[in-house]
């Protein structure tokens, strides 16, 4: 065991998390995007990348003088990753009214969760709210009572979202990347949220809100198409299907990592101000 996880060990740490190999290369929407760009290579197109912008406007820079040329060549700066291909093709199509929007996750049989759950969880809020939190997938005990975030984990996104000032029932919407549990809370399958997908989509388009909060680093990376961790999502305002993004821990997380909860608190600072900026 190395020294590193003789440490996380001794402070109760769980071990360091690391991508399945394969597991992003085999992302439905990874695939769809490989298969768009081979197609606009064959017609001479090119590739529209969508990059995030940030709601911040940036500092204007002033002009410099161009330095003299030399042999030395900067290195290369990393590309914004651009906006998930799947938020642009799931909205062709047709959107379904909200009961019957419901009633299709409830009977959905589209893939292999259904044969484990005990109930699907939809959703929980105002559908009209104009905050949507995104979560990661239903647990034992969502599974069981059909909503989501219930438990001390729900306790305390109620606690964090009051404090600043937000009502859970009236100016919130809350939902999850999967809508059935994975049998011992296991991440998800990459054929579980191609099913999934749509339903979510769906729901975005019925709620439109204007801003979105990831909760957890599973949400944040399927929505972001992303490998990066939390710590190097959290603190900026990405994009999906246009709409500003905001990257946090999930509750569950903060239980166990208590230090971490004052950074939970300025990423939903930084919501309430992205959220302010986006509404005026």
């Amino acid at each position: 065991m190395s020294r590193a996880s003789l440490l996380q060990q001794e402070m109760g740490l769980g071990p360091a998390w690391m991508a399945r190999g394969g597991w992003f290369e085999q992302h439905p929407a990874q695939r769809l995007r490989e298969q768009t760009q081979a197609d606009d290579a064959e017609s001479g197109m090119p590739d529209p990348a969508l990059e995030p912008r940030s709601l911040i406007p940036a500092p204007q820079e002033t002009a410099s003088v161009a330095p003299p040329a030399s042999n030395f060549s900067p290195p290369e700066q990393p590309q914004p990753a651009a906006e998930p291909l799947r938020a642009e093709v799931a909205t062709e199509s047709p959107l379904l009214d909200w009961p019957q929007l419901q009633r299709k996750v409830s009977d959905c049989q589209d893939c292999r969760l259904c044969e484990t759950r005990t109930q699907t969880v939809f959703g929980r809020g105002n559908p009209q709210a104009r905050w949507m939190l995104i979560g990661e997938a239903p647990g034992e005990n969502e599974d069981r009572q059909g909503l989501p975030f219930v438990g001390r984990a729900g306790q305390l996104l109620d606690n964090m979202l009051s404090a600043a000032g937000l009502d859970r029932e009236q100016d919130v919407y809350i939902a999850n990347v999967l809508k059935c549990r994975p049998p011992g809370n296991r991440n998800p399958a990459p054929d579980e949220i191609a099913a999934c997908n749509g339903y979510l989509l769906q729901q975005i388009r019925h709620i439109q809100p204007t801003l979105i909060v990831a909760l957890g680093r599973f949400a944040a990376q399927t929505l972001l198409e992303t490998e990066s961790s939390i710590g190097r999502l959290r603190g900026k305002v990405h994009r999906y299907q246009g709409l500003p993004l905001v990257v946090s821990y999930h509750p569950a997380y903060l239980l166990r990592n208590q230090p971490d909860k004052a950074k939970a608190w300025q990423d939903l600072l930084l919501a309430r101000k992205v959220f302010l900026q986006a509404s005026s």
